[in-house]
């Protein structure tokens, strides 16, 4: 159904904007195709090779979906038998270590509590524990167990499950079932799409696309700065400032330069002037319903959408839902209101109306939600927007992608709602993050973001071009242009943990070299480079003789490649686009150790078709991480 409403969706936007190409994301299944595939290929596989699949599924365990949970499973069964210690327990002690030489698991046995000395019994644990076909290796290292698994099984199950899982690789069940609403990016109507937004709206769309691969039916939302004073001032500049010619032709940027000399006036003329109180009155106008003063405030918000959706078709970004601050109507807040009342929330202070948290929660303070004079304020707003919404989507978990600056406000929203009585106030989550410093275009004037993916995009197109050969094969190289640009400005903006404040470096993003969005698109492309230059079809990979592929490296992409199901368990804990990201560098460092090794070219078929089905792996691998965060990945470049 979801499918169904959002191709309608598609067909209806073309309509409505004809120039502008709209392509809902297909490399994100339905559910039920996930499901499909994955038993078919895991399951499948585990019986050519002679293994059973495991008859006990624990908490948080999906072997028909995720390799390592196969092995997970053995290993828990075998401790279970040695120990006689909980599986679910042993199941989830089950680490990941963070460097290979540590090996594929890691167990610390204290966590099990076993009697006696814990050095010792990994000793003993180790000598008897059964290998079979999953485990190569087991060592004891002081009060740890290092789990390596067999190479031939892990290579021939996690290199046919990606390659016949294809862009449904990595994705799992979790939140089969459950929904969730992801509120991001919410900017200011009438104003260009400030790269402040960025954040927000990357983070946004992230972690939207992550929910979807764990199973979670995704409602996106954009909840629009459509509603203020500012509308008032707006319609003011625009009939004293305002060209139709040039708000045909370039609507944001144009409402924004009549508003910025609006409040100029303003500020010259002072607050009583008659420019101000004339501001005053048409949001007074449009708040009172009047037909007039609407019809031109819609117009605005249209023409700020339709650009908006522009720029968000660039970051591969669509939204089910365009809301605003418009959308919550002025009876709904007095009902707020009133309920605040009937909950014995409210105490009055000359004539305004504030609700003291600090009975709750000593740190978040008292929160104004109506001035003396009657007007509601935005805490007032959210709470009705959260109770429309719920009543509405009954999601499982609705996410706010705000900055670190709003953490009080949400804190207080959230509590807020807690003491109304709402036992879907616990479902609702803050994801935070810092600030971007130091973020304009490289003649250091513009903020407004088209100008930074302009700049971008002319510097990839500058490094493209000194490569003549190359640049000439490429058939569109504008487009390949952008797209290289827009990696290099999302990448240096996921590199690190969300919360940190980054600066925004010019040379260091558009570098190609080190850990940069254009390097990224360089190891893509050249994975596909080395596809389109071996002459091998790609229905032989899935055929391929894998106990070829017998050198350390080989065997370390592999063990990475099988990392990705978890990696994507891990980035939903930590709602982290920097998981994914670092991730992905280290598995391209991999690739690139590899390329001295293990040659296609001018090798022997069989061997020729195994590393090529080890490098399709990888590059599968790429791509769905790449497309995770938002990015659209390159063949040539």
């Amino acid at each position: 159904m979801k499918v169904l409403l959002r191709n309608l969706s598609c067909s209806l936007l073309r309509q409505q904007f004809p120039s502008i190409s709209f392509a809902f994301k297909s490399f994100i299944p339905t559910t039920s195709q996930v499901r499909y595939k994955h038993i078919m290929s895991i399951s499948d596989n585990l019986a050519k090779l002679g293994l059973d699949e495991p008859t006990t599924v624990l908490a948080n365990s999906t072997p028909k979906f995720n390799v390592v949970d196969v092995f997970r499973n053995y290993i828990t069964s075998e401790l279970h038998r040695l120990t006689e210690i909980d599986s679910q327990l042993i199941f989830n002690a089950l680490n990941t270590p963070a460097t290979l030489d540590k090996g594929d698991l890691i167990l610390p046995l204290p966590q099990l509590k076993l009697k006696g000395n814990p050095k010792e019994k990994a000793g003993e644990i180790a000598e008897n524990f059964n290998k079979g076909k999953y485990v190569k290796e087991i060592i004891a290292q002081g009060v740890f167990l290092q789990f390596y698994f067999n190479e031939t099984t892990l290579s021939n199950l996690t290199i046919h499950d990606s390659l016949t899982n294809k862009t449904n690789y990595g994705s799992l069940p979790i939140g089969e079932g459950k929904s969730v609403v992801v509120e991001f990016s919410s900017p200011n109507i009438a104003k260009p799409f400030h790269a402040g937004h960025l954040r927000s709206t990357i983070i946004g769309g992230f972690l939207s696309n992550l929910y979807e691969k764990a199973g979670y039916n995704v409602t996106r939302i954009n909840y629009l700065g459509d509603w203020g004073k500012q509308f008032g001032i707006l319609a003011v500049g625009f009939d004293r400032y305002g060209s139709e010619e040039q708000l045909a032709a370039d609507p944001i940027n144009h409402l924004f330069e009549v508003y910025v000399k609006i409040n100029k006036d303003i500020t010259e003329e002072g607050e009583n002037s008659a420019t101000n109180e004339a501001a005053k009155a048409y949001f007074r106008k449009m708040e009172d319903g009047d037909e007039q003063a609407l019809k031109i405030w819609s117009r605005f918000r249209d023409l700020s959408i339709d650009k908006y959706i522009a720029t968000y078709k660039r970051l591969n970004i669509i939204y089910d839902v365009y809301s605003g601050e418009s959308q919550v109507s002025q009876e709904s807040m007095k009902d707020v209101v009133k309920l605040f009342e009937e909950k014995g929330l409210i105490h009055v202070d000359r004539g305004a109306k504030l609700i003291d948290l600090t009975k709750f929660n000593k740190k978040l303070g008292k929160c104004l939600i109506e001035k003396s004079d009657g007007t509601s304020l935005y805490l007032t707003r959210d709470v009705g927007e959260a109770m429309k919404r719920y009543n509405k989507y009954k999601f499982d978990k609705m996410i706010y992608v705000i900055a670190s600056q709003q953490d009080l406000h949400c804190q207080q929203f959230f509590e807020i709602l807690k003491q109304m009585g709402f036992d879907w106030a616990s479902k609702l989550e803050h994801v935070n993050f810092g600030m971007v410093q130091g973020m304009s275009t490289r003649k250091g004037t513009v903020v407004f973001l088209d100008n930074i993916l302009q700049e971008t995009k002319e510097k990839m197109h500058e490094v493209m071009k000194k490569n003549e050969a190359k640049y000439a094969q490429i058939e569109d190289p504008d487009k390949i242009a952008d797209l290289i640009g827009i990696s290099a400005v999302m990448i240096q903006d996921m590199q690190s943990k969300r919360i940190n404040n980054y600066e925004f470096k010019w040379d260091r993003m558009t570098s190609f070299e080190g850990d940069t969005g254009p390097y990224l698109q360089y190891a893509h492309s050249r994975l596909s480079s080395v596809q389109r230059k071996s002459g091998i079809e790609d229905s032989e990979l899935v055929n391929a003789n894998l106990d070829l592929l017998v050198e350390p490296c080989a065997h370390n992409l592999v063990r990475t490649i099988a990392q990705y199901p978890d990696i994507i368990k891990k980035a939903l804990k930590t709602h982290e686009p920097s998981t994914i990201v670092t991730y992905l560098f280290n598995l391209t460092h991999i690739v690139s150790q590899c390329y001295d090794i293990l040659w296609v070219a001018g090798q022997e078929k069989e061997l020729a078709v195994a590393r090529l089905a080890l490098y399709a792996s990888a590059k599968q691998v790429l791509y769905n991480g790449m497309t995770l965060l938002g990015l659209t990945p390159v063949e040539r470049m």
